[in-house]
């Protein structure tokens, strides 16, 4: 018997608590920034809806698959990146997903890059943030190139190092940098969109 959830939106269509992930996502789609979490009890849901969703949720949230809607073989306990780019180059964000709820787990930019850029430091980004939190999932990248570069301990950009690319070149050097001084156990996956459709941590702007 499917486990019943009951999910709090703070920021939605109509703000409230719902008790199925159908009714949930008809109140955050198409909201910018829309903010839900869900709870094992109403109770925890109550509580939640009296409280401000910064004390559950440590960024905003975005509407993602629920796992009923990922196949069978994704690890639902890992985290999925990603990187978008208004040109590319141009202004370039990523962020870190936590797949079995769709919480954005972190999230930098924008700032002036390209898209593989931003997927490797994604990548770095969570394996950082996991080290340092000591938590052991898995990391989902829809990039073989960024994938590459972390293997290799190297991003190998074209991108011209100028006036406008210096501050991305910084956080670059110190993910290298992190790279070569730090060993992890955490498991890179690749994405296979082709199979399993868009990576939980897209930015939906195709």
């Amino acid at each position: 018997m499917k486990k019943r959830r009951f999910y709090v939106v703070w920021n939605g269509q109509a703000p409230g608590i719902y008790t199925s992930w159908e009714e949930c996502k008809a109140q955050i789609t198409g909201v910018k920034q829309a903010l839900y979490k869900a709870f094992d009890t109403l109770e925890e849901a109550e509580r939640a809806y009296s409280s401000t969703p910064g004390e559950y949720i440590g960024a905003k949230s975005a509407p993602q698959k629920p796992n009923s809607e990922l196949p069978d073989c994704i690890i639902k306990n890992a985290m999925a990146v990603d990187a978008a780019c208004s040109g590319n180059p141009g202004m370039m964000e990523y962020r870190g997903v936590y797949i079995a709820t769709g919480e954005e787990i972190f999230h930098f930019g924008p700032i002036f890059g390209t898209n593989n850029i931003g997927e490797f430091l994604a990548i770095v980004h969570g394996l950082a943030l996991l080290k340092q939190k000591d938590i052991d999932l898995p990391i989902y990248s829809d990039s073989y190139n960024a994938l590459l570069w972390v293997k290799g301990k190297k991003c190998k950009t074209k991108l011209p190092r100028d006036h406008k690319s210096e501050e991305l070149y910084g956080y670059i050097e110190r993910a290298e940098k992190w790279l070569k001084e730090n060993s992890y156990t955490t498991t890179l996956i690749k994405w296979e969109t082709d199979k399993w459709g868009e990576i939980p941590a897209d930015f939906g702007r195709k």
